[in-house]
Formats: structure tokens, sequence, C-alpha cells
């Protein structure tokens, strides 16, 4: 944009635009920040030729108050004192709990162990790995039925034992 056409729309809006981001947020500081912001964004092509400035302008002033908004309401934090902070719980494991899971899951490991091995693949792809019937039928080269009847050979055998 030729600079004494951004010359005279600075003259004729920065005002305006200026009072309309106030008025929006609240701060003259940042209203005078962004103003600013919007005219470099025209400073630097603005995405092509801009047919009407000042509506250009408005509309590029509106968005940055919307952007800042939105990062200002991820940013923003809440102030807590530090009383309430030294009464929130440790929501950790105890290192006792730790060692009760990683027991049960190594249990869990024998159990499975004890399946056959087709069944052993059929547990671990579906309630391990996420994978759907079909994707384990394919895998492993068997039919869905294959699959939900050794599933559920796996997940009697699982459940009883793991009872017990």
């Amino acid at each position: 944009m030729a600079k004494k056409a951004l010359t005279r729309l600075y003259a004729a809006h920065r005002r305006g635009i200026r009072a309309y981001l106030t008025k929006r947020l609240g701060d003259p500081a940042l209203a005078d920040d962004l103003t600013q912001e919007a005219f470099l964004r025209m400073t630097e092509g603005g995405g092509g030729a801009i047919a009407n400035g000042r509506a250009w302008l408005y509309r590029t002033a509106h968005n940055l108050a919307v952007d800042h908004s939105r990062q200002s309401f991820r940013r923003r934090t809440d102030t807590v004192d530090a009383d309430r902070l030294a009464d929130i719980q440790d929501q950790s494991p105890s290192p006792e709990d730790i060692a009760a899971d990683r027991a049960e899951l190594e249990r869990l490991r024998r159990v499975i162990e004890e399946l056959p091995e087709r069944t052993q693949q059929v547990f671990v792809a579906v309630r391990i790995d996420g994978a759907t019937y079909a994707e384990t039928a394919e895998r492993l080269g068997i039919s869905d039925s294959s699959v939900q009847k050794h599933l559920a050979r796996a997940v009697h055998h699982v459940m009883r034992r793991m009872k017990s």
C-alpha cells in the first residue's frame, strides 16, 4: 500500500479504531497496541489488494481483539493462597499401593500366559492393544467369530483366575 494512502487512513481512522478497541477490551494501552498492530498488518500487505481500507482495518482490529481475548482466557490463572494449596492432599499412590499394583499386574501377566497362544494373541490384540475384532481377525488370519470365541474364553479364564 502506498505510503500516502496509509498515512491518510491512519489520520482518518486511528482514533476510531482505538475507541472501538478501548470500548471492546476496556484497556486503553492494549487498544493502542492492537491499533498499531492493525496498521502494521496493513503495511505488510494485508493479504493482497485491499478494496476498502476502513472496513479492512476494523475487521482486523476486531480479529485482533478476539484473538487477544482468547489468548488471555487460555493463559488466565487464578491466584490461590498458599494455605489453601497446603491443604491439597497428594494424589500420588503410596509406595505400598505401587507395590500392590505391580504385584497384581504381574499376576495378570501370569494368568494370561496360561492361555493357549492363539487365545493370548486375541486377548492382547483386543483388550490391551485396542484392536477391533476385524483388525484382529485380519492380522491373525482367522474369522471374526473365531476372534469372538477366543476372546470369550480368554475373558472367562482371566476373570475366574483373578477372582481366586
